[in-house]
C-alpha cells in the first residue's frame, strides 16, 4: 500500500475540487483562473460525498503505476494548497549597483555585465507568467550586505518554481563575493580569494 498515494488530500474551507473524468479542477482564493491538470492512464481520483476529501486510486500495483500514484497525489495536493494559501519565493540580487524594477508585465534586471544594456535599457526584461505575482521590495542594491529584493507568489507551485529558476540562471550567485541572484536564505558556498605574497628581486 502506497503511503503518499492512498492518503485523503483534505479540502479546506474556501477551496473548490471539481473532477471529471481525468480532469481535475481546483479553485481558490488565490486563484484567478481554475488549477487544472489531467490524470494519467490507470490513475483515478474521487471526490467524499461531503466534497472535504479527495482519494486517488490506481489500477494496478505495477511500478509505473505505483510511481504515478504518489506523484498524482502530491500535484492535487499542490493545487489545493496553492488555491487556500498559495506559494511564494523571495529573490535577491547581491552587488553594487545590482537592482531590478517592474515595468508593466516585465520584470527588469540588472546584474552586473559589461556592455549589455544602457543607463536607460535594462540589461534583462523578463516577461512575468500568467498567474504570477511580482512585488519589488527593495529596487537597487547598495551594496553587497544589502540585496535589491523581489517577491514572487502564485497559486501554481510548477509555475513559480520555473520562474524563479530560470531568474536565477542570469545570473547564479558566484563563490567569492556571493554577488548574483539567489533565493532567500540560500546558502552559498563561499571560496577565499587568491593571495599574491609580495616579493623582491
Amino acid at each position: 500500500m502506497s503511503r503518499i498515494g492512498y492518503k485523503p488530500i483534505s479540502i479546506p474551507d474556501g477551496v473548490k475540487v471539481g473532477i471529471s473524468g481525468r480532469r481535475v479542477e481546483v479553485t481558490g482564493p488565490m486563484t484567478k483562473e481554475p488549477l487544472v491538470w489531467s490524470l494519467p492512464e490507470r490513475i483515478t481520483a474521487a471526490l467524499d460525498e461531503a466534497g472535504k476529501a479527495v482519494t486517488v486510486t490506481r489500477s494496478d500495483d505495477r511500478k509505473e503505476s505505483r510511481a504515478l500514484h504518489g506523484l498524482s497525489r502530491s500535484l492535487i495536493q499542490n493545487m489545493v494548497t496553492g488555491a487556500g494559501v498559495g506559494y511564494r519565493k523571495r529573490m535577491q540580487i547581491y552587488g553594487t549597483g545590482y537592482g531590478c524594477n517592474l515595468k508593466g508585465e516585465v520584470l527588469e534586471i540588472n546584474c552586473g555585465f559589461m556592455g549589455r544594456g544602457t543607463k536607460e535599457k535594462p540589461q534583462f526584461s523578463i516577461p512575468v507568467p500568467r498567474g504570477l505575482e511580482i512585488k519589488v521590495e527593495t529596487a537597487a542594491a547598495r551594496g553587497n550586505s544589502e540585496p535589491a529584493t523581489f517577491l514572487v507568489t502564485s497559486a501554481d507551485k510548477q509555475l513559480i518554481g520555473d520562474f524563479c529558476a530560470r531568474v536565477r540562471s542570469i545570473r547564479p550567485p558566484e563563490p567569492y563575493k556571493g554577488k548574483g541572484i539567489r533565493y532567500e536564505g540560500e546558502a552559498v558556498q563561499r571560496k577565499a580569494g587568491k593571495a599574491f605574497a609580495g616579493g623582491g628581486g
